[in-house]
């Protein structure tokens, strides 16, 4: 039998951090960014809620959870951006499962020549959209029509997505892919790497929440990445984002998936065409 994780109340912290304080957040976080946070996340919320306590002045967790339920106005918005900015997982790489990008390439070929529209639903700090406009670069040439959507919840993430710079050694990209798609450092610089403007240039980041229920992404995609985000989400969340992705897509078009995603359930929505790769039906 698993080890049940002990109370919030039992652990010896900076700030007091109850059972009730950690059971509000789970609420909070829910009713806000759709995320389903297990028992086993109190360790993880106290760390990086700790931060927001700091900077805001509260000694515990009530101080802090009352006062987020009841400043208004910009900075109230902003205070709800930086609590779901602590609370959201943000694990991305270079075409991370690569097998999706080989498909990537082949499911563009027969749009060469026309206007192509991709969203990437969870951009994080901008390794996912960019590896997506490379084989897009790749696929159909730096004068294709693409135009890449990259949203994400966590505006810190997209912040850095915005700079496009990595470190030089970052995992995913091939010696030819790092010469032709990112300028190097030099000096103070050094060991650091910029994506090239010709691919920034396909590239709108912004930030959306899945949770709206009104999303303004203009015409319809060919293709949507929603990868390792459901996972974050309990069935009937997942649902109904499924049914948001779907209205927002083109007949036939095609939904990649976290290689731990399964939405066969949702048949009237999505077929499954290949390895975590749905059809729109």
């Amino acid at each position: 039998m698993p080890a049940t994780p002990p109370p919030a109340e039992a652990v010896d912290h900076e700030f007091s951090f109850s059972r009730a304080d950690f059971d509000r957040v789970r609420q909070l976080i829910y009713q806000h960014a759709g995320i389903s946070l297990h028992d086993g996340k109190h360790a993880m919320v106290y760390s990086r809620l700790s931060r927001r306590l700091r900077d805001t002045g509260h000694r515990s967790f009530a101080s802090y959870l009352q006062w987020l339920e009841s400043v208004t106005g910009p900075q109230g918005e902003q205070e709800w951006q930086e609590f779901v900015n602590c609370l959201t997982t943000n694990l991305t790489s270079f075409f991370r499962e690569e097998h999706h990008f080989h498909a990537l390439a082949e499911d563009l070929k027969p749009l060469a020549g026309k206007p192509v529209r991709i969203w990437c639903c969870a951009a994080s700090t901008g390794e996912e959209p960019y590896s997506i406009a490379i084989t897009c670069h790749e696929a159909l040439g730096g004068n294709a029509q693409v135009q890449i959507v990259s949203s994400d919840i966590d505006t810190n993430v997209l912040n850095t997505a915005r700079r496009g710079v990595y470190n030089s050694d970052a995992r995913g990209l091939s010696q030819p892919r790092l010469r032709n798609y990112f300028m190097r450092g030099t000096g103070a610089n050094e060991g650091r790497m910029r994506v090239k403007p010709e691919l920034q240039r396909w590239i709108d980041f912004r930030t959306l929440n899945l949770m709206h229920t009104q999303w303004s992404l203009g015409e319809p995609f060919h293709i949507v990445f929603c990868r390792n985000v459901m996972i974050y989400f309990d069935a009937p969340t997942q649902r109904k984002v499924l049914e948001r992705i779907h209205k927002v897509m083109r007949p036939h078009g095609l939904l990649f998936v976290g290689h731990s995603e399964n939405f066969t359930e949702a048949k009237d929505l999505f077929r499954l065409r290949g390895k975590t790769i749905y059809e729109r039906v």
